[in-house]
């Protein structure tokens, strides 16, 4: 009987080296037919998320991460633009960061610190960690994701010495999160005792607008990129928020958003016993 379940309930999609077995899972022989018209219920409603339907109410707001890995099936031409010329920026500031055309007081980048809290932060950490490779990588990472004094003392005295050859990214869709604030004005008073100028190692991650924008514009940053509403920021890896720190440690970014719109390309069909989701 369990091999019987297992054959029944083990899905393979070989051309994503995917697998997934929910044979030991503890339901009835009828759940899933019972549950079958709220799944073709929640087929139907995530095709109109991916739409553009409303999914805030309150605040009028899309949900539209999805888009970030197909740009096409963004519901507005002008959204789709937008994403395609970030993605390019991204791509654009990297290569530059590599090739020394961006560089900071003391030479080549060759540290980055990510200064941001919550998905902002644990998103970009958790795909370092990851796919990362310290032998190959050609920056390294480091993160301010939270407001614990000692953990930021510790992560300037790694990089003691080196401030003048590390690019401070600062990610905050409104540009208030005292976290990250917190964080961000750490930063600057440890570049600022070393006698260098904040500003020009540093890039804005943010809403257009924003407190940060406004901050970054004044102070004459390196340059800043957006944080669209549509994206929440436990969803926003494959935004700039992610994808810039992966293209500068040297991840390849085209693979990771191929094989995101892959799996989403999976997860749509209809089919709940084919569905991985």
């Amino acid at each position: 009987m369990s091999w019987e379940k297992f054959t029944k309930h083990y899905l393979s999609i070989e051309e994503l080296d995917f697998a997934l077995d929910i044979s030991r899972m503890d339901f009835g022989e009828d759940y899933l037919s019972e549950m079958e018209p709220k799944m073709q219920s929640a087929f139907t409603a995530m095709a109109e998320l991916e739409a553009g339907a409303i999914a805030n109410p309150d605040e009028g707001r899309m949900v539209g991460h999805y888009w970030l890995r197909n740009a096409g099936l963004a519901p507005q031409p002008e959204l789709t633009a937008e994403i395609e010329s970030c993605l390019a920026q991204i791509k654009k500031i990297a290569a530059d960061v590599h090739n020394g055309t961006i560089v900071g007081a003391n030479g080549a980048f060759k540290n980055c610190l990510i200064i941001g809290i919550g998905g902002s932060a644990l998103g970009p950490q958790f795909v370092a960690d990851a796919l990362g490779d310290p032998e190959a990588d050609k920056m390294r990472l480091f993160f301010f994701d939270n407001t614990d004094p000692d953990g930021i003392d510790r992560t300037l005295a790694s990089l003691n010495g080196q401030l003048g050859q590390t690019l401070s990214v600062v990610i905050s869709k409104s540009g208030g999160t005292p976290e990250t604030r917190n964080g961000m004005l750490e930063a600057q008073a440890a570049y600022q005792a070393v006698g260098l100028d904040f500003a020009k190692h540093a890039i804005a991650i943010t809403g257009e607008g924003s407190k940060l924008d406004q901050v970054a514009v004044t102070e004459n940053w390196i340059t800043r990129l957006p944080m669209w509403d549509w994206v929440g920021g436990r969803t926003s890896e494959l935004a700039a928020v992610g994808l810039l720190p992966a293209a500068l440690q040297g991840l390849n970014i085209d693979r990771i958003l191929a094989g995101a719109a892959a799996m989403d390309a999976a997860t749509r069909s209809h089919k709940t016993n084919e569905n991985p989701a």
